[in-house]
């Protein structure tokens, strides 16, 4: 039977498109492919805008790629190329010079990858796998930040684009060096055989920032670079210096690091520490450690990183919460909520460098502080301050010391914006009675260089000083109320510098209590207790009422009315305390309200450092006359102190200093 026309000319065509496969699939087999090496090199070299080079033999076999039943296609039955080459090396950016002689990236012992040839047709090398053996890549970033893992577009866009899928890993090396970071670390990685979830681990030796860099972990042995295809694994311990991080989770689309989602863990000496391998500006803290969720969404321009739910420890107190810390705008951006339900008091003084000098060295800080000092003189690193800026509300439940103190609700809105820090408000409950302030601390260096410029307004409100010092409730002693009010403004980079060019005012009242040489230690007041028991000895006195208005001029505070009434005598006060030296000059003119404390008739003089103060009673000099009047003669003008002492319910002077207020306006 003849066949028509048409019918001879589709079995034509069909033979000819069998035949034409077939030819190439016969001539692609017997084709010597070393040859093609130098037109393979070319074409992903202009691909990854660098050098590429297969030195050692590249075979050719075809291959179909495994699939389950479920997502076959038609495409997957078709045989594909696999490649295979030997001593394969990828070169730096051509504006990263060779170090050490070293011009690689990166070279394998040998590779192997299938090629999908639809795509060549648009001028596309799609991978779907690439496996490695024996990689060696040397990772470096230069002193101007330069790096040879960022695959910038080559100088003459090229018509050839890579597509990598996924990335199947065997025993290497990975050099990692960074000037920037003064880095210089070596992971070695090795096949996992028996491992259900991980297909390699590594383990990582090395310097960086000068402090010593040691850890391992694992990972999966096919790193996925696609969205859609399966999150890779990792698990982490890292220690750099006495920093120790750990992490376990998923990686998805490594080469933009598009998704990451980890358990992290991080102990360390202090929280300052972290500045060096997060760039994320934190405070000194005690030894602290921490554990959350931290999730990360990176983009080309903007990468958004939140740590969840983390909870953990900074030295005794307990911490919780969320941050949040994004990059793409003028500069990055910390803001989130802190949380503490118990803070001890001690851990707040690495804040302003008031711990010792063996917790600096434990928080790896210089032991600064000098022997015969008190105020605080470690520096604030206000070089950070404009590296980041913050938006963080803390609030802490309670807050004790080693002597009860009973501190709570804490709650203040930290804000760091162009080097300028302020904490408005800060206030917490205290003692019955409510503390607030604002401050603001301006590090940006614009105003004045190396040094901040720093305000400071506070109140104190009835404070109980029974509920201020509990324990000494069951002595029997009853203390009275506290009312204060500071306002100051300096510059310096410590807390000593700040108060040695401070200048402002300082008034507080204290009315209808009682004062011993036991409540003085409670609070610490060792001149106090000297100058106690000079005046009355070592018994308790009753307290009607106590002024003091101290005007500060570059930090040297100069009493404007500084007043004592007790129930045996009135005690006038004046002089100077120097915050830049540390040191006192203080007269005490106490009168006798009954001849029979004799003692009380001869001023006394404070004198000496904050360190080792000096007490003495001028016995040559004996007061006028008994009686609590002549004193309040001389004390200065009490208008600026009656905000404080009209604290009271309904506006009316607190009656233990009413009397005293009444005398002093005669």
């Amino acid at each position: 039977m003849s066949l028509s026309r048409p019918a001879r000319i589709a079995l034509t065509v069909a033979a000819v498109a069998l035949a034409v496969p077939a030819l190439a699939v016969a001539v692609l087999l017997n084709v010597d492919w070393n040859s093609a090496r130098p037109w393979l090199d070319a074409r992903v070299g202009e691909a990854l805008g660098r050098p590429f080079a297969i030195r050692g033999d590249l075979r050719l076999t075809w291959e179909r790629q495994g699939h389950t039943a479920a997502d076959t296609s038609w495409r997957d039955y078709l045989p594909l190329p696999h490649l295979v080459a030997n001593d394969v090396h990828l070169g730096n950016p051509a504006a990263m010079p060779a170090a050490g002689g070293a011009d690689d990236m990166a070279s394998v012992r040998q590779f192997a990858f299938t090629l999908e040839l639809l795509p060549l047709l648009a001028h596309r090398i799609v991978i779907p796998v690439l496996r490695f053996d024996t990689p060696a890549v040397a990772l470096r970033r230069d002193a101007q930040g330069h790096d040879n893992w960022t695959f910038r577009p080559a100088e003459q866009p090229s018509p050839w684009r890579l597509q990598l899928r996924q990335v199947v890993f065997s025993k290497g090396t990975v050099h990692y060096t960074d000037a920037l970071t003064r880095a210089d670390a070596t992971a070695e990685v090795d096949t996992l055989a028996t491992d259900p979830r991980y297909g390699v681990a590594w383990r990582l030796r090395g310097q960086w920032n000068g402090q010593p860099v040691q850890g391992d972990g694992k990972a999966g042995a096919v790193l996925s670079l696609q969205q859609q295809l399966q999150p890779y694994p990792l698990t982490a311990r890292l220690t750099v210096g006495a920093t120790d991080i750990r992490v376990t989770g998923t990686l998805t689309k490594p080469t933009e690091l598009a998704a990451l989602d980890l358990q992290l863990q991080v102990a360390g000496a202090s929280m300052a520490r972290l500045y060096g391998l997060t760039g994320v500006l934190l405070p000194e803290t005690p030894a602290f450690r921490t554990a959350g969720h931290l999730r990360a969404s990176l983009g080309p321009h903007a990468s958004d990183w939140h740590y969840d739910q983390f909870t953990g420890k900074v030295g005794a107190s307990d911490i919780g919460g969320d941050l949040a810390f994004r990059t793409g705008g003028k500069r990055p951006l910390l803001t989130g909520a802190v949380h503490s339900s118990l803070l001890q008091f001690s851990d707040l003084a690495p804040l302003i460098g008031a711990d010792s000098n063996a917790s600096k060295r434990a928080r790896g800080v210089a032991p600064v502080q000098p022997g015969d000092k008190v105020l605080p003189v470690e520096s604030f690193k206000t070089e950070r301050w404009t590296s980041i800026d913050a938006d963080v509300r803390f609030q802490a439940r309670r807050i004790v010391r080693e002597h009860e103190l009973p501190i709570h609700n804490l709650d203040t809105a930290l804000r760091l914006r162009d080097g300028v820090l302020t904490l408005a408000p800060l206030t917490f409950d205290v003692a019955g009675g409510k503390l607030s302030s604002d401050i603001r601390l301006d590090g940006s260096g614009q105003r004045t260089p190396h040094a901040l410029q720093g305000t400071l307004k506070a109140s104190a409100r009835h404070l109980q000083l029974q509920q201020l010092f509990p324990a000494l409730a069951v002595k029997g002693t009853s203390m009275g109320e506290l009312n204060g009010d500071a306002s100051l403004s300096a510059t310096g980079n410590s807390v000593a510098s700040l108060l040695a060019t401070s200048n402002g005012e300082l008034r507080t009242v204290i009315n209808q209590g009682s004062v011993s040489k036991l409540l003085l230690e409670e609070m610490g007041l060792n001149i106090g207790n000297v100058v106690l028991a000079k005046l009355f000895g070592d018994k308790q006195v009753r307290l009607n009422c106590m002024l003091t208005d101290f005007g500060v001029s570059n930090g040297l505070m100069h009493t404007r009315q500084f007043v004592v009434d007790t129930e045996d005598a009135t005690v006038n006060v004046s002089g100077t305390i120097s915050l830049a030296q540390e040191k006192l000059d203080l007269t005490l003119k106490p009168d006798s309200k009954g001849l029979r404390v004799f003692s009380l008739r001869a001023p006394i003089y404070v004198r000496g450092t904050f360190k080792q103060p000096d007490v003495s009673v001028d016995k040559g000099v004996l007061a006028l006359r008994a009686g609590g009047a002549l004193a309040l003669a001389i004390v200065a003008p009490v208008a600026a102190i009656l905000p404080l002492v009209n604290a009271g319910p309904g506006g009316t002077a607190v009656s233990g200093c009413a009397p005293l207020l009444a005398q002093a306006r005669h």
